[in-house]
C-alpha cells in the first residue's frame, strides 16, 4: 500500500533529475549534512535505525566515494554534525545526538575526514546549518567557508532529505538570491546521496507522540522541495572538463 501510494505521489508531484558534471577548472564545494552515528547507525539512538536501512546505506556509500574524490582533487568540504546539548531539547524530536557522545560524531565510513586538511567541520544544534554556523559574534562559518574558497557550484548530501538537508538548502538558496553568498551560482542536491528515515503507519499509531513518516515518500517530497527552491537534483555526479562556448 505504502509504494502505491509513493508512486501515485511521484506521478502527481515528477521530479526532473539530471546527470550533473562538475567542471574541474571551476570551484566546486561539498556539503555534508549530518550523516552521524545518531541517525545513520543501527541502535545508536534514539533516531538511529532499529534495522539496517537500504537507503541510509546507499547514502552513506555514496557519500563516501563523493568526498573521496574531493578530497583527492584538494576542493573544499564542510561537514555538519548535529550535536545538541541535554538541556536544549529540539521538538518534537526526543533527545539525540548529544553533544559529547558517540551519536553525534561521523559514521565510520567518513570517519577519516576529520583529518583531511580540505575539510571543515561544524558542530550544529538545529535542523538547519545555515542557522546553525552562526557564532556568537555574529560571523556565520558556512558564509565564510564559500567565500573564503570562492565556490561557485555546491553539492549537498546527508541525512534527512526532507528536514535537515532541505531546510539547510532552503536557506542556502534563499541567501543566494539575495547576494550574500557570492559567488555562489548552483546548489545541487545529489539524490542518491540523500536519504530519510521511516516510521510505518502501525509503529506511528503505536508510539506516542510519532508521526507517520514513509521513507520513500518523503524522500521524494524532500527532493522535489528543494527542487521548487531552486536546487538541482541530480541523478548522478561527475567530473569532467568545463564546457566551452563557441
Amino acid at each position: 500500500m505504502v509504494s502505491q501510494t509513493a508512486d501515485l505521489l511521484k506521478n502527481e508531484l515528477p521530479l526532473e533529475l539530471e546527470a550533473v558534471v562538475l567542471p574541474e577548472d571551476g570551484v566546486t564545494g561539498l556539503v555534508l549534512v549530518d550523516i552521524i552515528n545518531g541517525f545513520c547507525t543501527v541502535g545508536a539512538g534514539n533516531l538511529a535505525p532499529r534495522e539496517p536501512n537500504r537507503q541510509i546505506s546507499g547514502m552513506i556509500n555514496e557519500s563516501a566515494t563523493l568526498a573521496r574524490v574531493f578530497c583527492e582533487k584538494n576542493w573544499p568540504v564542510l561537514a555538519f554534525l548535529d550535536s545538541h546539548h541535554p538541556n536544549k531539547p529540539e521538538e518534537p524530536y526526543p533527545p539525540h545526538c548529544i553533544s559529547g557522545t558517540d551519536e553525534s560524531n561521523l559514521v565510520p565510513a567518513l570517519q577519516w575526514l576529520e583529518k583531511e586538511t580540505n575539510v571543515t567541520i561544524r558542530r550544529k544544534d538545529c535542523f538547519d546549518g545555515f542557522l546553525g554556523s552562526i557564532q556568537d559574534d555574529g560571523s556565520n562559518v558556512f558564509v565564510d567557508w564559500v567565500k573564503h574558497n570562492q565556490i561557485k557550484t555546491m553539492v549537498v548530501v546527508g541525512i534527512c532529505t526532507d528536514i535537515c538537508v532541505l531546510d539547510f538548502v532552503s536557506s542556502t538558496l534563499s541567501a543566494r538570491n539575495l547576494g550574500f553568498l557570492s559567488p555562489l551560482e548552483k546548489v545541487v542536491v545529489y539524490s542518491r546521496g540523500c536519504a530519510t528515515f521511516d516510521v510505518p503507519l502501525h509503529v506511528a499509531r503505536n508510539t506516542k507522540g510519532a508521526l507517520v513518516h514513509p521513507q520513500e515518500l518523503m524522500h521524494h517530497v524532500g527532493l522535489y522541495m528543494a527542487k521548487e527552491r531552486g536546487a538541482i537534483i541530480a541523478s548522478e555526479v561527475s567530473f569532467g572538463a568545463q564546457n566551452q562556448q563557441p
